[in-house]
């Protein structure tokens, strides 16, 4: 047994030996457990340093004074980080903060910075904003120049281990959270600071970028026919190299130089020849930059799946690159070193990471540059092996080759970059020293910097220093809180203990409110949930936090204890009141003993009935006039209301024998007579129990309605024999009239309601159980204007099944045994004029023509402008073959289950799909006296006719409630909303990415995504098919889903384009 149940039992043993009127104190704080001891830490079996004993008010381990009483940490009084670690360490570089998904631009910054002549001539700059700044605010750039000096000046001298680029961000207008192209960025990041330092005084300022980065080469034509050679000279900032197909860098230029062959549509125009003429074209280059920028062209575009991609093909490059062999003037020094290496961490062309490798000009140690991580390589080669173990594993992913020494290779580098070798290397060179007026940028930003961390560090110590007081504070208090036998003691919540144990909640006052009883003491239940603590310890807790009321020794309820008392006593009484019930229940009744009728559920649920009444009356108890936490005083048990009982549920004994009337029930089945020694002891426990002797006559007006119900089902009866057998063809459903095989011999046809000839069939099947049916609502069947609302051809298309035709012979029946309120009929006329067989059908009434085409234009004005209608998307397993297995669909309107077959209405009951629109509300009626006709919608419906639920073999209606199939899932549709967004809702239903969905319905496949549903012809309780294209090795794609079906915008719209 638990010990709190222990405890619980342990604390009113003493009731059984002692009546409530004997009750004294010693009862009582046995009942309140005052003697019970106090559990001491590492002894008790129960208790841990976790977890308290709730049945003990007096055990005060576990309730989080373990973390107090030790030596305890420093760091644990605080959350806040040492500021030094955001400080830069001696030598070492100054990282870039990544604002989301901005590591492309961070890794071209790290490698720009590194050019130690772009950032010396950069810093030659004018900036006459600097040179006035007040250092009591903030400096605050405007232009790209400004920008990257001041940042660039934080690099350099900036005590933070690393600076916020988000002011360039913002001037360049660049989406945070977009990954865009960085080889894109690259260039128009160059064209842009190319146009801006052209705009200054200083020519070396104006050329700098040219002088770092252009180079030139030639496209030269050769006619194959006269022979004639011309060049067309261009500059360029970066060599753009196809890797496909190729293993090192070597071949990916000689492809880039190779000769093209100029034939066919794109035959080259001779100037000499004035025609068009075969020709070969080829690069040839004539000078190279200082800083070489060689983009691998690793993201392509995928004809395919008309989506970029990235090759991961591995590419072996040289430290240092000899380009001498590809240029056309050999003299020309053409020896560069590898200088950095930018790689893409991750599979898919739409997401993943940059980082940077760069070489240090001054130390040429190898640096790792990932945003804000800096990681020096050790020793002075570089390092890529851990950045290709990094990647993610594709199916296709091809062994790392071997490569030489001297060289490396990587299937993740996108752009290296080379700089010209030189012999001898200026010192002065190898240094950048900080304009003055930057430099006093940097130490204000270095200024502020400081004072945070001086702030994090007072803040620190402040921490520390509240939190040694409070464990100084509750080491003393907490030796305070057992109380010594004999001295005052007071109850506190023991939840409060453990929220002023616990360093992180704040601590609030002390309320004891929930622990009063109805007489405003505290209840005996509440026990488990409050603590016994010293008077002396009370007094200091509650004149530091407040709260109340206190509850000391005087709040023992003597009340509460004797109810309780009594209820266990009528307990225990009660199981053996219950086996002696039980045995004399099974007695016969003596002929001359005073018999007593109960119900037999009643006899069965007695003891229950007695305890809940017991619980009851103890739950008086339990409540008081102070009310917190939402408690309140009113009838509530168990989160229940009395009210709240289901109707099966007996409410109170004796009362399933009780008749609407008040009188015995006439039900004999659910009574039974017992003895009076049996009643009297029952008589105990339910005082208010209706009494009926044995000689109690039952309820006279129950037996006068049972003969009238008995009489009425006779002459129900009578009447369903008389119906069935004048209209046997109707009821049987044969012989019956058909629109599609008009009959012979007959020239007329009448209709009335389907539903009408199925609440009839119900009545006939089963006349003592349903009413019948006296008349014909033939109005529903037409429009406001008294005309027919359905044409011949459309009652051949799907209108039928909403009618019922009868022969000439069954109207005159139905005429005389129901009341009709409109006669409608339908006419076969034939033309004796002439003898080809024309027929002409016309109804009566005669159809209205304005309401019909309202009607329809209203239908297909629904199919196509919807909201929040359902559509099934069903996943084809393959080409062939689909889930078979059903099941039914998950809501019905009714309020059981529809059958699992589909089986004719025998019953006669609305159906749901008849009577309701797909959205539950009743259908707008035709006519405002009578209700409409429902029509369901459906994508196969013709435009001249309204759709209908189907029609089974025999005539009968069946149901059209769409019955899922395993693997298929519903969504939530508008007829405005794209394919596009579609497809993305059945990505997330069934993880396909939207470019590997192929989405068909009726066989026709739905390809434009710009297009909406309604246009496309996708209608509410439409299926949809998806058939999934086999799964691609890339399965980052599935996180680029998103990036994929939008159209790819660049740097449109930023400051990169001039905007």
């Amino acid at each position: 047994m638990a010990p709190r149940l222990q405890l619980e039992k342990a604390a009113w043993r003493w009731v059984d030996i002692v009546k409530p009127e004997d009750i004294t104190q010693e009862h009582i704080e046995l009942a309140y457990r005052i003697a019970v001891p106090a559990c001491k830490r590492g002894t008790c079996r129960y208790c841990t340093l976790r977890r308290n004993c709730k049945g003990n008010p007096n055990c005060l381990v576990g309730i989080g004074e373990q973390s107090w009483l030790g030596e305890i940490d420093e760091n644990t009084f605080h959350n806040i980080d040492d500021p030094n670690s955001e400080r830069r360490d001696k030598n070492t570089f100054v990282g870039l903060t990544n604002l989301g998904a901005t590591c492309y631009v961070n890794t071209f910054l790290q490698v720009w910075f590194h050019n130690l002549e772009l950032r010396r001539m950069l810093y030659q700059c004018h900036n006459s904003r600097a040179e006035v700044h007040n250092t009591e605010s903030d400096y605050e750039p405007k232009t790209i120049c400004e920008h990257l000096q001041y940042l660039f000046a934080l690099l350099q001298n900036s005590n933070r281990r690393y600076i916020d680029p988000s002011g360039l961000v913002k001037a360049l207008g660049l989406d945070t959270g977009q990954q865009q192209d960085a080889q894109e960025f690259s260039k128009l990041f160059l064209s842009l600071l190319e146009d801006t330092l052209s705009k200054q005084k200083d020519p070396n300022l104006q050329n700098v970028i040219q002088q770092q980065f252009c180079g030139q080469f030639s496209y030269v034509t050769v006619c194959n026919q006269c022979g004639r050679s011309s060049a067309l000279p261009s500059r360029f900032y970066e060599l753009e190299l196809n890797i496909q197909g190729h293993k090192n860098l070597t071949e990916c230029v000689t492809e880039f130089l190779k000769e093209e062959k100029l034939d066919g549509d794109n035959r080259y125009f001779c100037e000499s020849c004035q025609s068009k003429q075969c020709a070969t074209r080829r690069i040839k280059l004539h000078s190279l930059p200082r800083t070489l920028n060689l983009q691998l062209m690793r993201f392509v575009f995928d004809r395919q799946s008309s989506h970029k991609k990235k090759l991961n093909t591995y590419i072996s490059f040289p430290e240092v690159l000899d380009m001498s062999p590809f240029m056309e003037e050999k003299e020309e020094k053409c020896t560069y070193e590898l200088s950095a290496v930018l790689i893409h961490r991750g599979v898919s062309a739409y997401s993943g990471h940059y980082i940077a490798h760069v070489r240090d000009a001054c130390t040429n140690d190898w640096y790792k540059f990932n945003d804000e991580e800096i990681e020096k390589m050790e020793g002075k080669k570089l390092q890529l092996g851990i950045e290709e173990d990094l990647a993610e594993t594709v199916k296709s992913q091809s062994r790392k080759p071997k490569y030489s020494k001297g060289f490396h290779c990587s299937r993740n580098a996108y752009m290296l970059v080379y700089k010209l070798q030189e012999e001898q290397v200026d010192q002065t060179q190898a240094s950048v020293e900080v304009p003055a007026v930057l430099q006093r940028l940097v130490d204000q930003d270095n200024k502020k910097f400081e004072e945070w961390c001086n702030e994090m560090a007072d803040m620190r110590k402040q921490s520390v220093d509240k939190g040694k007081a409070k464990h100084v504070e509750v080491k003393e208090l907490y030796e305070l809180l057992p109380p010594r036998e004999g001295e005052p003691y007071e109850f506190v919540p023991v939840e409060w203990l453990k929220k002023w144990l616990d360093d992180s909640t704040a601590i609030k006052e002390i309320d004891n409110c929930h622990f009063l009883c109805a007489h405003g003491k505290l209840h005996p239940d509440r026990l488990s949930e409050a603590k016994r603590i010293s008077h002396s310890a009370a007094q200091i807790l509650f004149s530091r936090y407040g709260g109340g009321p206190r509850i000391d020794g005087s709040f023992l309820c003597r009340e509460c204890v004797t109810q309780r008392c009594r209820v266990l006593r009528l307990k225990n009484q009660l199981n053996e009141d219950y086996r002696e019930v039980t045995n004399l229940a099974k007695a016969q009744l003596k002929s001359n003993e005073q018999g007593f009728w109960i119900g037999k559920a009643s006899l069965r649920q007695w003891r229950q009935l007695a305890l809940e009444q017991l619980e009851e009356d103890e739950e008086e108890t339990k409540h008081s006039d102070c009310k917190t936490n939402g408690e309140n005083s009113t009838g509530v048990k168990d989160g229940v209301k009395e009210n709240d009982r289901d109707d099966d549920e007996m409410k109170s004994f004796n009362e399933d024998i009780v008749c609407s009337h008040g009188g015995l029930s006439i039900q004999e089945s659910e009574r039974r007579l017992v003895t009076g020694e049996v009643w009297s002891r029952l008589k105990v426990y339910f005082s208010n129990a209706p009494e009926f002797t044995q000689q109690q006559d039952p309820c006279q007006q129950c037996m006068r309605l049972e003969r009238e119900g008995k009489e009425n089902e006779a002459l129900n009866r009578m009447m369903a024999n008389e119906q069935k057998s004048s209209l046997l063809n109707l009821f049987h459903e044969k012989n019956r009239p058909s629109l599609q095989k008009w009959p012979q011999d007959a020239d007329i046809l009448y209709i009335v309601p389907l539903f009408f000839v199925e609440e009839w069939r119900k009545f006939i099947r089963k006349p003592a159980k349903s009413n019948p049916v006296s008349s014909i609502g033939n109005s529903i069947l037409l429009c406001p204007h008294g005309g027919f609302m359905f044409t011949y051809d459309s009652l051949l298309q799907g209108d039928a099944q909403h009618v019922a035709l009868l022969w000439p012979a069954e109207w005159e029946v139905i005429c005389r045994l129901f009341l009709v309120d409109q006669t409608i009929s339908i006419c076969r006329i034939r033309d004796p004029a002439q003898d080809n067989g024309n027929v002409q059908y016309h109804t009566q009434p005669e159809l209205c023509r304005e309401c019909r085409e309202g009607f329809i234009f209203q239908q297909q004005r629904d199919l196509r402008e919807y909201a929040q209608a359902t559509v099934y998307v069903r996943k084809v397993i393959d080409s062939k073959k689909m889930i078979k297995e059903a099941a039914p669909e998950f809501s019905m309107s009714g309020s059981e289950a529809e059958d699992e077959r589909e089986e004719p209405k025998i019953e006669g009951e609305k159906d749901p799909d008849f009577n309701q629109s797909e959205d539950g509300a009743k259908r707008q009626k035709l006519n405002e006296a009578s209700p409409a006709v429902a029509i369901s919608s459906s994508s196969s419906s013709s435009s001249s006719s309204s759709s209908a639920p189907a029609v089974g073999k025999s005539g009968i209606r069946r149901s059209m409630r769409h019955r899922k199939l395993r693997g298929e899932k519903a969504l939530i549709v508008s007829a405005n909303q794209t394919l596009k967004e579609l497809k993305i809702q059945i990505m997330h239903a069934f993880s396909v990415a939207p470019f590997d969905q192929n989405l068909s319905i009726d066989g026709r496949s739905l390809t434009d995504d710009s297009a909406t549903l309604g246009s496309l012809g996708v209608f509410p309780e439409s299926v949809i098919c998806l058939k999934a294209d086999e799964p691609i090795a890339d399965y980052a794609a599935m996180d680029d889903a998103y990036q994929v079906c939008l159209p790819e915008e660049g740097f449109k719209g930023t400051g990169l384009l001039g905007h």
